[in-house]
C-alpha cells in the first residue's frame, strides 16, 4: 500500500526576513556598531536566503557616520531591486539623523507611536583647550606641510576660515541627505520648512509630515500583509566570540559611552 508522497518545500508559508539595524552608525569595528562592512553579508543573506516575500528592517539607530549611512542603504536598495523584494521599515525608539537615513531605505515605514523620527541634518563637536594647556605651561608645537594641515587643532585657537570650510563641508552632507529624503519619500513629504532643520518628532506627527506612513509594529503588519501563517527569520551583526566573553571591555566600554552620548541627545 502506497502512502502519498510529501513533497519538501511546497507550499510553505511565506517567510519575511527580519533585518535588525541596532546602534550608532559607525566605520570600523567595535562591537554593536552598523557599518558597511560589517553588514554586507547579513543584508545579502536576508535577501536571497530562502526566498522571502519581503525584507523588515528593524531600525533602532540614533545615527552616526553619514557615509555609512548611505553605504548600507545604498545596498540595501541594490538588493531589492535585484531580487524584486519589497522593504518595510519598523522604527522602535529612534530613526534619527544616519538612523533616518537606513530608514528610507525602504518603501513604507512603520512607527510606534513614541518613537523619535527625524533630525536631518549633520552636526560635528569638538573641543579647545588652547587655554587649558597654556595655564598648564604647555607649548604646542605642530610642523605641517600644507596651510590647511592642522585645521581645526583642538589645542590652538579657532581659524574662521577652517571653520568657514568645515561648515561648507556639512553643509554639502546636508544637501545630499535632503536629496536621499526627498528621492525616497517624493511626494509623501508635507510642505514644511522644518523638515530640514535637524528637529525630530514623535510617531504621530511624523506621518504628518510624511516621513513615515503610518503606526505599525512588525508582526501584525507582516501578518496583515502575508497572512497569519507568515514565517519569519531574524538576521543581525554577531557580536565577536571573545567579546561575548568579557574579553574586550575597554572596546566596549567606549563604544557603549559614544553611543549612549547619542542616544542622550534625544532623551533616551
Amino acid at each position: 500500500m502506497c502512502g502519498r508522497m510529501k513533497i519538501p518545500f511546497v507550499n510553505r508559508a511565506p517567510m519575511v526576513a527580519v533585518l535588525r539595524l541596532q546602534g550608532m552608525i559607525a566605520a570600523g569595528g567595535r562591537p554593536g556598531q552598523l557599518n558597511d562592512a560589517a553588514l554586507a553579508p547579513v543584508i545579502e543573506a536576508a535577501f536571497r536566503r530562502g526566498k522571502p516575500k519581503a525584507v523588515a528592517l528593524v531600525i533602532n539607530s540614533p545615527g552616526g557616520s553619514p557615509v555609512q549611512s548611505a553605504l548600507i542603504a545604498a545596498r540595501i536598495r541594490r538588493l531589492a531591486a535585484e531580487t524584486e523584494t519589497p522593504v518595510y521599515g519598523f522604527v522602535e525608539d529612534v530613526a534619527a539623523s544616519g538612523g533616518y537615513w537606513l530608514a528610507t531605505a525602504a518603501d513604507e515605514i512603520f512607527v510606534d507611536p513614541n518613537s523619535i523620527v527625524g533630525s536631518i541634518g549633520v552636526i560635528s563637536a569638538g573641543f579647545g583647550l588652547q587655554e587649558m594647556i597654556a595655564k598648564l605651561g604647555v607649548e604646542r608645537r605642530v610642523y605641517t606641510s600644507g596651510r590647511s594641515k592642522s585645521q581645526l587643532d583642538p589645542f590652538r585657537p579657532e581659524n574662521p576660515e577652517d571653520v568657514a570650510r568645515i561648515k561648507a563641508l556639512m553643509e554639502q552632507i546636508h544637501a545630499n541627505f535632503i536629496t536621499q529624503v526627498k528621492d525616497r519619500r517624493g511626494a509623501r513629504l508635507a510642505e514644511d520648512d522644518r523638515l530640514f532643520t535637524g528637529e525630530f518628532w514623535l510617531g504621530a506627527r511624523t506621518i504628518e509630515l510624511g516621513l513615515v506612513d503610518a503606526t505599525g509594529h512588525l508582526v501584525p503588519v507582516m501578518k496583515e500583509r502575508f497572512g497569519e501563517k507568515v514565517r519569519f527569520r531574524s538576521y543581525g551583526i554577531r557580536r565577536p566570540f571573545l567579546a561575548r566573553f568579557g574579553l574586550s571591555l575597554m572596546e566596549d566600554a567606549l563604544a557603549l559611552a559614544e553611543e549612549r552620548a547619542l542616544y542622550a541627545r534625544f532623551g533616551l
